[in-house]
């Protein structure tokens, strides 16, 4: 037996899909919001900064540890320079006195590369500590900018879905007023062609866009109002409505 229900109940079959058409969209919305791609990307950058900013930090340190090795020998030599320049002045050999002489002479010489290297160094540690304050700056403008991007989308994707929550509360207030059969030909059809009802409108259905052919308009014709017909081309309910032009 043909499934029967008044013409104003199965119009109520092109609200229920509207809103399920709706859901769909915010469906589709929620996995392409713009929010999230920005924030995509910028997470996407933050292995990159972290990155930049651990490798300044290291060569920052590994030049620091330079200089304090330099600074030390240069420590060093200077304690044997002033010891040995004591010993020169005290010494009354000769012998001692030309050996004392060649040695200081020779820890000068050694001296002097040690402070040019420990110059270059200084000048180094200068240079990549502006490059670490520059990459710590970069870090929390990231920082910031990551944290503007994620709470931009926690509010965009709030607002879809207490859109959805409100939308399917409309569903539930308006599936309560489909009876049960035609409640469940609708969803058996629309989880199965993803349409469940079709608005005939100017004999072209909705659903699938198509004029209907003469001998589906006969057929369509020749149905009673409440009888529940379905679209040849969408496999949905077709509801007939005085817009239809049969």
């Amino acid at each position: 037996m043909a499934l029967t229900a008044p013409p104003e109940t199965q119009a109520l079959l092109l609200d229920l899909q509207a809103l399920d058409t709706h859901l769909q969209q915010l469906a589709h919305r929620e996995k392409t919001l713009p929010e999230h791609e920005t924030l995509t990307a910028i997470t996407a950058e933050s292995e990159s900064v972290r990155a930049t900013l651990v490798d300044a930090r290291g060569d920052l340190d590994d030049s620091r540890t330079e200089l304090g090795r330099v600074e030390s020998d240069v420590d060093l030599v200077e304690k044997r320079i002033a010891r040995d320049t004591e010993r020169l002045q005290s010494s009354s050999s000769v012998k001692d006195i030309q050996g004392l002489e060649h040695e200081v002479a020779s820890l000068r010489t050694r001296l002097n590369d040690l402070e040019e290297i420990q110059l270059a160094v200084m000048e180094r540690v200068e240079v990549l500590e502006l490059t670490v304050e520059a990459a710590e700056s970069q870090h929390r403008d990231h920082a910031a900018r990551l944290s503007a991007a994620q709470e931009a989308y926690h509010a965009a994707l709030a607002a879809l879905r207490e859109e959805r929550a409100g939308v399917l509360a409309q569903r539930e207030t308006l599936s309560a007023s489909i009876p049960d059969d035609l409640l469940a030909l609708y969803e058996k059809q629309r989880e199965r062609y993803g349409v469940g009802a079709s608005h005939l409108r100017a004999r072209v259905s909705s659903a699938s866009g198509v004029e209907l052919t003469g001998s589906d308009l006969e057929t369509v014709r020749a149905a009673a109002p409440d009888e529940v017909v379905m679209c040849p081309d969408s496999n949905a309910i077709l509801v007939r409505t005085g817009e239809s032009g049969l």
